[in-house]
């Protein structure tokens, strides 16, 4: 890394995640096999299913994988699934940035997806709130959600492990530097 970004660890992806795209897995390499065809494959079943199968699960397994939260200079970059937001730390508005947890803030649960992805216990993109902001989130956890409102009305939900350590870095390159 060079000495201009800094990153930081995402709250682990949660375990339903994972299971949620096994079940997508089993369910379509059982539907591959046990489909009546009433035309011979080129090639047997056994070998097709698996084969459809991977095809099924490599564009989201990518997406998954790909999660980012870094401070690249005066920047803030989030790299999420297909998505990605660089928000210039200047444009926070980080007195009213706040960590909270989901369950007791409804307000900021994402409620309509605008253009996201997500499976169970990941989301990610451009979502509308329930208080009706606008918000891009990279969440893998709801119980420490850190959020960042922008000073054009929109707002950032992300999923860091450490949500204070980051809050506190934005807020040293916020703070106005002493002249020399």
């Amino acid at each position: 890394m060079s000495a201009g970004v800094r990153e930081f660890a995402l709250a682990p992806l949660q375990r339903q995640a994972w299971l949620f795209l096994s079940a997508i897995a089993a369910m379509a390499l059982i539907g591959g096999l046990l489909l009546p065809r009433s035309e011979p494959l080129p090639a047997p079943a056994w070998l097709l299913a698996p084969f459809f199968v991977a095809l099924l699960l490599v564009a989201p397994l990518l997406a998954l994988r790909r999660r980012r939260i870094a401070i690249e200079g005066d920047e803030l970059v989030v790299a999420a699934s297909f998505y990605t937001r660089r928000v210039r730390v200047d444009a926070l508005d980080l007195d009213h940035a706040r960590i909270v947890d989901l369950g007791e803030h409804t307000g900021f649960k994402p409620m309509l997806g605008l253009n996201r992805f997500g499976v169970p216990g990941f989301q990610a993109g451009h979502y509308l709130l329930r208080n009706r902001q606008r918000a891009f989130c990279l969440l893998t956890a709801s119980d420490r959600v850190l959020v960042l409102p922008q000073r054009d009305g929109k707002v950032l939900l992300l999923s860091p492990e450490k949500p204070r350590d980051l809050l506190g870095h934005l807020r040293e390159l916020a703070a106005p530097q002493p002249r020399r």
